[in-house]
């Protein structure tokens, strides 16, 4: 079933506008009377029915709502050393579809892409476009965030804020299940860029309680290894049955 998200609160009887109502007048084709799902990014499913259908607005009317099964019980964040070139879009696409909850990159020691604030903001804007895309297509719940890169040192302060907190370390650690024994509400997961962590940076990590994670005796890419760790992290915690 076609699904749109419409953020904020949705009454009886909502419209779709702009380009979603293209997509179901144009590309769709649907007709008064089909039925598509409109979420309100927060966790709330609604089922529509199409009373009218214009090239430019579609009116709806809501049936029943009921909370989104497709959202994991465990919010993941995904601290991301920022990579060069358009890796990042790969990795917003595909951790939104694995069920990522809220990704920010960040400026690691080792980071080769800097971009300035203008950029930083364009390119942000850009990766939030992608989150939204995948999380329509993977009918997620809601809408996943993507920051605009930050240093370094504010991605761990915010990572503070979540229950437990696991660096990917090329260097070798603990396996991931050792840490997941007993499932955690909320896990940020910190990944380093192309060149890896600096020392100074795991030292930062584990002073303040962060479990150091290993992902195998293979190398993983900067790319890979938070798809790894996210997949291994939903198995573990059932959110793949």
């Amino acid at each position: 079933m076609p699904r749109f998200f419409v953020p904020g609160t949705i009454a009886d009887a909502v419209s779709l506008i702009g380009e979603d109502a293209a997509h179901v007048a144009r590309s769709l084709r649907m007709t008064p009377g089909e039925t598509l799902t409109l979420c309100d990014g927060a966790g709330t499913d609604y089922l529509c029915t199409i009373t009218s259908v214009a090239p430019d607005e579609i009116q709806l009317r809501v049936e029943r709502s009921e909370p989104s099964r497709s959202e994991p019980d465990v919010a993941v964040t995904l601290f991301q050393g920022l990579p060069k070139g358009e890796k990042m879009e790969w990795i917003v696409q595909k951790s939104v579809e694995l069920g990522a909850a809220r990704i920010v990159p960040y400026l690691a020691a080792r980071s080769i892409s800097r971009p300035d604030g203008g950029a930083a903001q364009k390119k942000a804007q850009r990766w939030q476009k992608i989150a939204n895309e995948a999380a329509k297509q993977s009918q997620r719940g809601s809408l996943p965030q993507v920051e605009a890169p930050v240093p370094f040192e504010q991605a761990v302060r915010e990572a503070q804020g979540c229950d437990q907190v696991l660096v990917l370390y090329e260097g070798g650690g603990r396996p991931l299940r050792e840490f997941l024994q007993e499932k955690p509400r909320s896990l940020a997961l910190f990944v380093g860029p192309e060149g890896g962590f600096d020392p100074d940076e795991i030292a930062v990590l584990q002073s303040l309680g962060a479990g150091i994670v290993t992902l195998g005796s293979r190398i993983l890419r900067t790319e890979t290894a938070p798809l790894a760790a996210l997949s291994a992290v939903m198995f573990a915690t059932g959110n793949l049955e």
